[in-house]
């Protein structure tokens, strides 16, 4: 199910990693991405140490925040690589909002 804003909304999206092989403590993958598809198909790839637009908030949880500048669907991917390899995605409506 796709979360639904605004045109123009600055939404925040987090990726958790979790260790399943201990009690799900969290854990720091060795390389944190996040790729973004906006809706006219332009696909941008964040890399958590290089873009400063990914953050870190604590072990295991990172988050950025999305510029819904455009309306329609948007997509983003959290993946990892090395320890703590996952990957997930999720989507996001953008309404296009009426200027009164």
């Amino acid at each position: 199910m796709a979360n639904r804003y605004d045109q123009g909304d600055l939404v925040r999206v987090t990726g958790t990693w979790t260790d399943p092989l201990n009690a799900g403590v969290p854990i720091d993958p060795t390389a944190v991405n996040l790729s973004v598809k906006s809706p006219n198909g332009t696909i941008t790839t964040y890399v958590y140490g290089v873009d400063s637009e990914v953050v870190k908030d604590s072990a295991g949880v990172y988050h950025m925040d999305i510029d819904l500048n455009k309306r329609g669907r948007w997509y983003y991917l959290w993946w990892s690589t090395g320890v703590g390899q996952a990957a997930e995605q999720g989507k996001i409506i953008a309404n296009e909002v009426i200027r009164i």
